[in-house]
């Protein structure tokens, strides 16, 4: 495979705020990293953050980006990844989310962000939402809308900390998901063959988010997803990033055999099931 980065700059000068690899690749998978990078656009300073907090998961999912960058080669497929910190804008939200941009992380107050809200500065809420949000999504929905009847899988890569407030998380690696169980069931029984491997059914996060990057380009669209959580120390180094590439791309390809992955199938959300009353 001849792979492919695109990048280019603004207008500004700055990066444009996606990586896209392989845009010309195979069309059975998309892979994305919503929290790739740690790094800030000119003019962002460190938000008023000690330069220490960028190398914390606040700032991006460590790990994340060469296994997503690795998978995207194994599978041949277009990649798009984020080029900014999740602390700017964070890309796995909806546009309404209270958290789009956070105020406060993981006990770390963000001081450029104190006001940055559609309430109080809603010129610079509204600023990143078209200069590093919008063209992330619009760069998914390219890639998307380029496969033409094509059903391509989704797979987005994330990373967790291995502790959460003192106590230790036993999974090795979590698959999160919402209703469409095409791909999550079948990488659940793939992954608990493997002798000691702890695997997280909607742990340690939820994947019923509604408004997420899952939500609005798999769940709208009715295309088979999931999200692969992988726990940070196993993936901190270029040999846990390989390893565990390698391990997603085996168990994808065997469970894209399955019957039904390559159909349109809109099987709604949780996040919008009506609430009892």
């Amino acid at each position: 495979m001849q792979s492919q980065t695109r990048g280019g700059t603004s207008s500004q000068g700055d990066l444009l705020p996606f990586e896209l690899i392989n845009p010309e690749g195979d069309s059975g998978f998309l892979v994305l990293c919503d929290h790739a990078s740690n790094a800030l656009p000119h003019g962002y300073g460190t938000l008023g953050l000690a330069p220490a907090e960028f190398e914390r998961h606040i700032a991006y999912d460590i790990g994340a980006a060469n296994v997503a960058r690795a998978l995207a080669e194994a599978l041949e497929c277009p990649a798009v990844l984020a080029r900014f910190s999740r602390l700017l804008i964070d890309l796995n939200r909806g546009p309404d989310d209270p958290t789009l941009v956070m105020k406060l992380s993981d006990g770390a107050i963000v001081p450029g962000n104190r006001d940055v809200d559609p309430f109080q500065n809603r010129a610079e809420y509204e600023h990143r939402l078209a200069q590093f949000y919008r063209p992330y999504h619009s760069a998914i929905e390219a890639v998307l809308t380029r496969a033409g009847d094509a059903v391509p899988a989704i797979v987005s890569i994330h990373s967790f900390t291995p502790h959460w407030r003192g106590k230790a998380r036993p999974w090795h690696a979590g698959i999160l998901w919402d209703m469409d169980d095409r791909i999550p069931a079948e990488l659940l029984r793939l992954m608990r063959l493997e002798p000691g491997l702890v695997v997280g059914d909607n742990e340690p996060y939820s994947g019923r988010l509604k408004g997420d990057c899952l939500y609005r380009h798999g769940t709208a669209r009715g295309l088979p997803h999931v999200l692969i959580e992988i726990r940070q120390d196993l993936i901190a180094e270029a040999a846990g990033q390989r390893e565990w590439a390698a391990r997603i791309a085996q168990w994808l390809r065997e469970a894209e055999a399955l019957p039904g992955l390559r159909e349109v199938r809109r099987y709604g959300s949780h996040a919008d099931a009506p609430r009892n009353r």
